[in-house]
């Protein structure tokens, strides 16, 4: 059985986790997924670090780092697409929902009241190998403000969880109810029964998150690892 924690529900735990800085330096310890307190840097999300249990605790500014892995999950360091602007932050994390050629990245999903980022995080006693980052994004231009990523103390508005997809961070493009049967056809074209439930609309935008479970399911979370021993 897939056990998915929200990362809401995690808030002020820490939990084991490893995350890599701008220079490539990477610590293993703690991360605190959704810290409550002030960022470091103004419109960027952050994380707080500890080695261990017995150390003082650190924040690290979305600016610091390229990526971070809690459990058997991955996050990168990106940018708002040029035709969207995030609200309360301009520099934050996404998660890696599957870290195929075309990647598939998960945003938001918080709640009310400062919840911060509704990630489901799934946890694991060991610390999960990192998708890599592949780039920031080119800068945030005019468009649609979209209301994700609460961060610390935020206000009372409802988050949504918002999914893009790309080869990476920097080519990120959201994926909408037009271009869905499309664009996950393309990233799970290996599997031709999973392909064939998303052109039977057994599975659309507003089910992916069982699509994506149903996916690792038949391919057993091993697809990228064959493909990385075929090229």
């Amino acid at each position: 059985m897939l056990m998915i924690i929200s990362a809401k529900s995690q808030s002020g735990k820490w939990l084991p986790g490893r995350f890599t800085d701008v220079k490539g330096n990477t610590e293993t310890g703690f991360i605190r997924v959704n810290p409550s307190a002030k960022g470091p840097v103004k419109d960027e999300g952050f994380i707080e670090f500890k080695d261990n249990n017995k150390t003082e605790p650190f924040k690290l500014s979305a600016s610091d780092l390229k990526s971070f892995v809690i459990g058997r999950d991955s996050f990168v360091v990106a940018h708002a697409p040029n035709n969207e602007i995030w609200a309360k932050k301009e520099l934050d994390f996404v998660k890696v929902a599957l870290n195929e050629d075309v990647k598939l990245y998960m945003a938001g999903g918080g709640g009310k009241g400062g919840g911060g980022r509704g990630f489901g995080i799934s946890p694991d006693l060991g610390v999960g190998v990192g998708a890599g980052t592949g780039g920031y994004g080119s800068g945030v231009g005019a468009g649609v403000s979209i209301p994700i990523f609460g961060g610390g103390g935020g206000g009372g508005s409802v988050e949504k969880t918002v999914y893009y997809y790309g080869e990476n961070t920097a080519q990120m493009k959201r994926i909408t109810n037009e271009n869905f049967e499309d664009v996950m056809s393309d990233i799970m074209g290996d599997y031709p029964e999973v392909v064939d439930k998303i052109h039977a609309k057994v599975y659309m935008l507003a089910n992916i998150d069982r699509l994506i479970v149903y996916y690792k399911q038949v391919s057993g979370g091993e697809s990228s690892k064959l493909k990385a021993k075929s090229n």
